[in-house]
């Protein structure tokens, strides 16, 4: 365990997160987080089931006397995003997180820290072994690839499951229950642009966009944070509107469909003379991002650096085609909530370029809490992408999940969460894929909530978890379940 977590409280729940962060499972590479729990379960005497896909259910036991209690199902996924800063050396497959406490916040060293959904694994593995914590019978899910697309929920045998409550510990703000979440899915556009050998005499640069915060598509897309490949294709298309002639070699940036860019670069070709004049609109661009950005983004970095030479470039209306579509494509919160003030309804996120089989990969993933908003929007980036005279498809659809306002965990946990911070909480929905959406679809007559500490930063190298509020999480946790026993 980290010495780092070593000390602080509630013991039994930390000591899991250390365990688990010094565990590599990035999403579809959970063998070895798997294995652990399936250890862990083997030490305690907890029964195992496990469907074809992978996915774990640990039956626990009721606390002494409490067996004839309804069985409650605590879920979370075993998966991490896999983000760091480039100026950082970790292999996500091999090396374990290096958390590190600063005032009353957890945060990894230089990349994502895996508190979603660590810390929602590790509350239930605590809750599980603490005698302390007074419970009735529970089922310890735990799912596999969400952060890819929701896989695991999508694949899983719902018959391995008995309890009809459950508890969804993948949120991440402070004081909060959630009772409904967006939909959504993902669009892939490839574009196969014709190449050619570079002019005689031609340089070759590189633009490097860098320093933003990025974060999670959905939970923080309001926040109108810089979209590094989005800014890169703006400072591009002004090169071009000012008269630099450019081919581009390159272009890629991103890399999750469920994280907001926060680098891109472009490997341009140039004649003679051109590079000053793209000079100038760089520094001209970046002046005016950050002031587009200020108290945003206010790390931004742009800079031009010479490329070693290459052998191929986009023909230049193929190039230009690509920026066209990168420009053209949506990015950012599309819609607000009519019903929940505060809430997006509907959003895109513009989250990867790539080069890929000599052509071009472009990623976009869009939210929604309506399903036939979501459908539209859809509809709309796939016939941009034809427009552009990309190929199209369309995968990861998952469905929203509608709130029950009337729900009894959801009574109950409202009660609980009042008591442990002296006011009524705030009941709503998120504008984030949840498990619950699925996992209600597969199980008719689920009644569940979702809650959690404050987590911010989530699916980029800023992620932090909030110490204080983990202690009221797992209060309020083990109260809810008493309460439910």
């Amino acid at each position: 365990m980290s010495e780092a977590l070593a000390r602080l409280e509630p013991r039994s729940l930390w000591e899991s997160f250390g365990q688990i962060a010094a565990i590599p499972r990035p999403s579809r590479h959970e063998e070895r987080i798997v294995a652990w729990v399936r250890t862990l379960a083997g030490e305690h005497g907890w029964n195992v089931r496990a469907d074809e896909i992978g996915n774990l259910v640990l039956e626990v036991p009721a606390t002494a006397g409490r067996e004839g209690a309804e069985i409650v199902i605590l879920q979370s996924h075993l998966d991490m995003v896999c983000e760091k800063n480039k100026d950082v050396e970790h292999d996500f497959m091999t090396d374990p997180i290096r958390p590190r406490i600063d005032g009353d916040w957890v945060y990894a060293t230089g990349t994502t820290l895996g508190a979603d959904n660590g810390i929602g694994v590790a509350a239930a593995l605590a809750v599980a072994s603490d005698p302390a914590v007074v419970h009735g019978p529970l089922e310890l899910l735990f799912t596999l690839d969400e952060e890819t697309g929701l896989n695991g929920a999508q694949g899983l045998d719902a018959s391995m499951l008995r309890g009809r409550t459950m508890l969804n510990m993948d949120s991440e703000e402070d004081g909060k229950l959630f009772v409904g979440c967006a939909g959504g899915a993902d669009c892939e556009l490839w574009l196969e642009p014709a190449r050619i050998v570079p002019a005689p005499g031609s340089r070759s640069v590189t633009i490097f966009v860098s320093g933003l915060r990025g974060g999670h598509s959905g939970l923080n897309i309001h926040e109108n944070r810089g979209n590094a490949v989005k800014l890169l294709t703006r400072l591009l298309q002004a090169a071009v509107a000012d008269g630099v002639e450019f081919e581009i070699a390159e272009l890629h940036g991103g890399s999750k469909h469920n994280a907001i860019p926060r680098e891109a670069e472009a490997t341009l070709t140039l004649v003679d003379g051109e590079a000053d004049k793209l000079r100038g609109v760089v520094a001209h661009m970046t002046e005016g991002y950050r002031n587009e950005l200020r108290g945003i983004d206010d790390r931004l970095q742009i800079r031009m650096d010479s490329a070693p030479s290459i052998d191929s470039v986009m023909e230049r209306s193929d190039g230009q085609r690509l920026l066209d579509l990168l420009a053209a494509l949506p990015h950012g919160v599309l819609g607000m909530s009519p019903a929940i003030p505060g809430l997006v309804e509907t959003s895109n996120n513009l989250a990867a370029v790539e080069r890929e089989n000599g052509g071009v990969r472009i990623l976009t993933s869009c939210r929604s809490s309506v399903g036939s908003t979501q459908r539209a929007l859809l509809s709309s980036i796939l016939a941009v992408g034809r427009l552009a005279g990309a190929r199209t498809e369309e995968h990861g659809g998952y469905p929203g999940w509608k709130p029950d306002l009337d729900s009894a965990v959801l009574a109950t946990t409202r009660k609980v969460y009042t008591e442990v911070w002296g006011r009524e909480p705030e009941v709503t929905a998120i504008h984030a894929g949840l498990e619950c959406g699925l996992l209600g679809k597969k199980i008719p007559g689920l009644d569940m909530i979702s809650f959690g500490p404050q987590i911010e930063g989530a699916h980029s190298p800023e992620e932090r978890v909030q110490i204080s509020s983990v202690g009221r999480f797992w209060d309020a946790l083990a109260r809810v379940l008493r309460e439910l026993a």
